[in-house]
């Protein structure tokens, strides 16, 4: 058994706690446990929008424009950035991810200990922590958290469901103390505690059903509580009195400064960007490049930062044609001007994709050079695998065109854009991409019924096991594939792996493995684009680029 102590101590907060000694972890499984995150394209609030007034000023309400509407409020089902901006607030993590190093550090838990084969996880509790009900913080909370997930709650929270694979037990050998059991090593799993899809809700909210707990009925230790969600509109949060266990990574303690945050859903970017100038909002949303001489303006600015995990790809369909042919997949890999993507719709707080993982996501490898735009070998390609061309331009093999549909739902407010330019851009040589937009209630009946040739998507997580989630047999399997000898293995065998070169050499493999197979077609990496007026001051991203708003606060007149 390994004792693993956070890097830092915790900080002096007036609730009372345990005290953690300052040790260090031993190397080897720190950095396995904790890989080192550097993010890129970073720019803290008060650099975008002027240098701050020495002291915040607590109170007042703080109105932020969403540029999708939420699917919900439980942190342990949603997945989209505008869900979790929302969901994030109201629950806390066992542990913290430091957005500058990647260190994995205290939060619910003050320390922790990982057994040598990586099968058990046991969590030594923080005292004085309280959900918004006003009851205590236990381990039966963690493992009624735990239970719910990888039992009924696992369809409607596939990515926590995923964390947990494997899970046998939480054992509760007193109040303070919760040992996760799983059944075989899982080397992500500490990374895993930090993210907002295993926060730790109340008992009674474990227990509740997954449909009221997406509208509403979560009971969560975070610095806001819910005080009303309407589908489709938006959702406000109320300031807890008495949060007293913020993370070492946060800016103050204590109470959050803002007493009240107003969520609303405006889909167009521009009117946004005008809400935001015209003092409507004070934060917004997926700030597009058109927008930002309107931000900035008005005196705003535009906070950034890069999502690591897997970038925004299409994952196609290998059960139906023309997908199911290989040649057509490794067509379309070279088929994509990505660098066009990014100057003619996104920014330059935006990259292409260079792989299938995100550069900023620990174990990233550069595989660019099998996505380098070649409309030529693209071509060249399909007329060896029998696609001619046809009068109207589009390919046809069989009597059939080379039409693929891409199912979307638009979270993020730059697709459309994007999917329209990249189909203009396959059109040339000859695929006709067609553009199938749905909403996420939609999208995940076609999912559920495999009705779909590509999927488009990304998901933000700061841990190369992300590409187990996405592209495992055993797992959400988008392609619809059977199990294999290649990318399967890889996938399962990194996560018994505690050595950080030997764990990072199987992801490196799997990355190209996948690629190699077609099984995903890489877009760009997601960044987080926040209008901010220039009297808001705190908004802050963590190590997955999510906002938190416990260190927010607005300059009083």
């Amino acid at each position: 058994m390994v004792r693993t102590h956070p890097r830092r101590t915790i900080p002096n907060h007036s609730a009372p706690n345990r005290a953690t000694p300052n040790r260090t972890a031993p190397a080897a499984l720190a950095v396995a446990l904790a890989t080192a995150l550097a993010l890129t394209g970073c720019a803290g609030p008060d650099t975008a929008s002027g240098a701050a007034p020495a002291d915040p000023t607590p109170g007042g309400t703080l109105r932020f424009a969403l540029g999708a509407a939420p699917q919900g409020v439980d942190p342990q089902q949603v997945g989209s950035n505008v869900s979790i901006y929302v969901a994030r607030q109201l629950a806390d993590s066992l542990t913290d991810q430091d957005p500058e190093t990647g260190e994995i550090g205290p939060w619910l838990a003050e320390s922790w200990d990982v057994s040598d084969d990586l099968t058990e996880f046991t969590f030594h509790l923080r005292d004085g922590v309280t959900f918004s009900d006003g009851s205590p913080l236990t381990a039966d909370d963690v493992r009624a958290s735990f239970d719910a997930i990888a039992g009924d709650l696992g369809a409607t929270a596939p990515l926590a469901a995923s964390y947990l694979a494997g899970y046998e037990k939480t054992e509760v050998p007193d109040d303070g103390t919760a040992t996760v059991v799983f059944d075989a090593p899982n080397a992500q799993f500490l990374q895993a505690t930090s993210t907002v899809s295993l926060a730790i809700l109340s008992e009674e909210t474990a227990e509740a059903d997954p449909a009221e707990r997406l509208q509403g009925d979560v009971v969560g230790s975070g610095p806001f509580v819910l005080d009303s969600y309407t589908q489709d509109q938006g959702a406000v949060l109320t300031r807890r009195d008495g949060y007293n266990w913020a993370p070492a990574s946060s800016q103050h303690e204590g109470d959050a400064y803002l007493e009240r945050i107003e969520f609303s859903v405006v889909p167009e970017s521009g009117v946004r960007a005008g809400g935001l100038a015209s003092d409507q909002f004070d934060a917004v949303g997926d700030v597009l490049p058109q927008d930002v001489p309107q931000v900035e303006g008005s005196g705003g600015g535009v906070l950034t930062r890069a999502n690591p995990g897997v970038p925004f790809v299409l994952q196609p369909n290998l059960t139906r044609p023309p997908l199911d042919d290989p040649e057509v997949r490794r067509a379309l890999l070279v088929a994509i001007d990505r660098q066009e993507l990014v100057d003619t719709v996104l920014s330059d707080a935006f990259k292409p994709a260079t792989g299938v993982l995100a550069s900023t996501t620990p174990g990233y490898t550069d595989l660019s050079d099998e996505l380098a735009f070649d409309p030529d070998e693209a071509a060249k390609i399909l007329d060896e695998a029998g696609w001619t061309e046809g009068p109207d331009g589009i390919r046809v093999k069989d009597g059939e065109p080379l039409e693929i549909e891409v199912t979307y739902t638009p979270v993020f407010t730059g697709s459309t854009p994007v999917l329209e330019l990249a189909a203009q851009q396959l059109r040339a040589v000859g695929v006709d991409l067609k553009l199938r937009q749905l909403t996420a209630a939609e999208q995940t009946t076609a999912q559920d019924s495999g009705d779909y040739d590509f999927f488009y998507y990304n998901v933000t997580r700061a841990d190369a096991d992300i590409l187990r989630t996405q592209f495992s047999t055993a797992q959400r399997n988008l392609s619809l594939r059977e199990p294999d000898d290649v990318v399967d293995p890889l996938l399962d065998e990194q996560l018994g792996e505690a050595d950080p070169a030997a764990r990072d050499a199987l992801v490196a493999d799997a990355q190209r493995a996948i690629l190699d197979e077609g099984l995903a077609i890489p877009l760009f990496e997601l960044a987080q684009s926040i209008g901010v007026r220039g009297d808001v001051h705190g908004v802050t991203f963590d190590a997955s680029s999510r906002l938190l708003f416990h260190d927010a606060w607005i300059e009083q007149e």
